[in-house]
Order: C-alpha cells, then structure tokens, then sequence
C-alpha cells in the first residue's frame, strides 16, 4: 500500500490537526534528533543533595496529584531551597502555583527554569510548553506561538499541535485537503 513515508502523509491528511512530526513513520531530521537528545545537566551537582531534591520533588507531584497544593509547593520550595540552581523544581512549583491561580508567581518559577535550563533539555521544553498555554489563555498568541516553537524544536508533539491549533489558515488547508480526499475516495462525513 506505499512506502512507510506515504502512509504517514495519509495518516497526516486524515488527521489534520496532526503535524508531520506527530505522525508515525514520519522521521526527524538527524539533527533534531541530535537536539532532543541533550544531556541532562543534573550530573553537574553533588549526589546526595541531588537524590534529596528529587525524592522532595516526587513527594511534591504525588500532593499535587492527590489535590493537596499546599504541600506540593511546600516540597518544591524545599526542593529549590536545597538546590537553587536545578530547574526541575521551578517547573514544577510552577504547575503548584498555576493550578492554585497564581499565575505570575507561575510564570517567575517558569521563567527561571528556563534560565537555568538555558532554553535546552527536557525541563526548558516543559517550561516552554507551560508558559505557552499560560499565554494562550490570557490572549496572547503571539508569545504563546514563540514558546510552543521553542518547545516543538526541543521535540514536543504536544508544542506542535498546539502551533497547528494557533494556525487556521494551515488548519483550514488541511480540512479542505482531508474533505477533498474523502470526496475521491467516496467516503461520507462522519
């Protein structure tokens, strides 16, 4: 039925708020493969104050999971205050403060992750990801746009939706692609 690459662009136009990137078959490119791949800097601090900040850390998402915001960002405080240079922490005190509605203090943890995180790694991808949506709720598309760039170069299939999303007009081409493809093949709106 085609090559695997063919198959992936069907499957893209049949899913058009899909990207390329999102599609399975479809490959990156060797350098941004490369990109994702970046090691994560935490090699860089001692180890037992780094296992501290973690298990701080995990304590910190199981409260927030089990709706108890409090201590979630009591633990990621402790986390930061242990080691102030790890960006996981902010990010993660970030989401804290978002889900309890402080969107500002969200957004200084998430910018300092990024900071720390020097916009590369899997941290600064997350941040990237949140800051983005923060923006995107409070109307502002264009920095929401730049953050989910960032985050998409840094291998987000989420960040990539999201850019579709912010584009009608590649929203639109992809609608009318997918219509006119239905229409050839015989194949009736669902």
């Amino acid at each position: 039925m085609g090559t695997p690459n063919d198959q992936a662009v069907l499957r893209a136009i049949f899913s058009p708020d899909t990207p390329f990137g999102d599609v399975p078959g479809w490959e990156l490119e060797e350098d941004q493969i490369e990109k994702n791949q970046l090691e994560d800097e935490d090699n860089t601090f001692p180890g037992d104050l780094l296992e501290e900040a973690k298990n701080l850390e995990l304590q910190g998402v199981t409260a927030a999971e089990a709706g108890n915001l409090s201590t979630a960002l009591e633990r990621f405080s402790q986390a930061i205050n242990l080691l102030p240079g790890r960006a996981s922490a902010y990010n993660n005190r970030a989401q804290a403060r978002r889900l309890q509605g402080d969107v500002a203090g969200a957004l200084e943890d998430l910018d300092r992750a990024i900071l720390l995180s020097r916009g590369r790694g899997q941290v600064a991808c997350q941040s990237y990801v949140q800051r983005g949506l923060v923006a995107r709720l409070q109307g502002r598309d264009n920095d929401a746009r730049s953050d989910f760039q960032k985050a998409a170069g840094l291998g987000s299939p989420f960040a990539r939706r999201q850019l579709v999303l912010l584009n009608p007009y590649a929203a639109l081409c992809n609608r009318m692609l997918t219509d006119m493809m239905r229409q050839l093949q015989g194949i009736s709106e669902p």
